[in-house]
């Protein structure tokens, strides 16, 4: 078996690169650095069944290797990168996905989307299941990332629908774990750093908007369960334990064993209030429910940016 990953150098494309080379694959991983870091593979760099391409998928790319399977996880994927990065957000979900599904489609290989919980926007219906059609703003300062994964879901089912690829789409929910980028600019990252460096927590508007977080060994083995299925409508991968993010901001204090305070700054343009997945189909379908509770998890990337920091 012959697997590109995009966003190979990113925090969830790295670890699959790892789940698939651990399965005997060979791996071709593709970057273009705009938030990816090659640190995240440098333990993979001898492995005689993984390479690495530097290239923007934005652009077209030709094989001439025979592929198996596709999974297309570059783009920005944090507020503070895609905002930095519309245009590039927009064109790797719109571009970028075709381009991918060229590959599969040439290739005649399983193709595999990374779409986003950020398809639902700020919702109004929780939890959210996979048929809400969703509450996006698509000219909001979100709307490049949301607006880009909702394209990029449509043009995936218009392949399969036209050209019978053999896709698959996951809906990713907040995820999280070692290969995380310090200055991501999410909530968990931002709160780790902040008091590992003995800084206050900054909460932003009064911390009752919720989040449901899953590490990302989880995510992996959903995705790993969902290529081999044949089953082409979307599927959430997510934690449905929901906490508010002034709880989260509470728990890290305490397992960092800190007293440093909580500061409040004003929540930013669309910024959901709620977020819990409905995995239903993901448990009927796959068998598959997050294993790894939200205090080993913590524990888990808290030592990693430690290391990082040289804590």
């Amino acid at each position: 078996m012959r697997t590109l990953i995009t966003g190979g150098a990113g925090f969830i494309g790295s670890h699959l690169c790892e789940r698939f080379l651990a399965e005997g694959h060979e791996v071709i991983a593709v970057d273009n650095m705009i938030t990816g870091d090659l640190a995240n593979l440098d333990h993979l760099r001898n492995n005689p069944k993984f390479r690495f391409i530097g290239h923007d998928i934005s652009n077209p790319l030709k094989l001439k290797q025979k592929l198996d399977n596709v999974l297309h996880f570059a783009s920005p994927a944090s507020p503070v990168d895609y905002l930095e990065h519309p245009i590039p957000t927009l064109k790797v979900g719109a571009l970028g996905t075709h381009n991918t599904l060229g590959l599969a489609k040439a290739h005649g290989a399983r193709y595999l989307l990374a779409s986003t919980s950020e398809v639902y926007g700020d919702p109004l219906e929780h939890p959210q299941k996979e048929s809400y059609w969703g509450n996006v703003n698509p000219i909001g300062i979100r709307g490049c990332y949301d607006e880009a994964k909702r394209f990029a879901e449509s043009i995936t089912m218009a392949y399969h629908r036209a050209h019978k690829v053999d896709t698959r789409i996951i809906r990713i929910f907040n995820t999280y774990g070692p290969a995380m980028r310090l200055n991501d600019g999410r909530v968990l990252p931002n709160f780790m750093y902040q008091v590992l460096m003995g800084e206050p927590l900054t909460v932003y508007g009064d911390g009752k908007q919720t989040r449901s977080f899953q590490y990302v060994s989880d995510l992996v083995e959903g995705i790993w369960r969902l290529l081999w299925k044949d089953f082409h409508e979307p599927v959430n991968l997510g934690n449905p334990a929901e906490i508010t993010i002034l709880e989260f901001a509470e728990e890290i204090r305490k397992l960092a064993g800190s007293n440093t305070p909580i500061v409040f700054k004003p929540l930013p343009q669309d910024d959901p209030k709620v977020r819990k997945p409905d995995i239903t189909r993901a448990k009927e379908l796959l068998g598959w429910e997050p294993v790894v509770g939200r205090e080993e998890g913590l524990k888990r990337t808290l030592e990693f940016f430690k290391r990082k920091l040289g804590k």
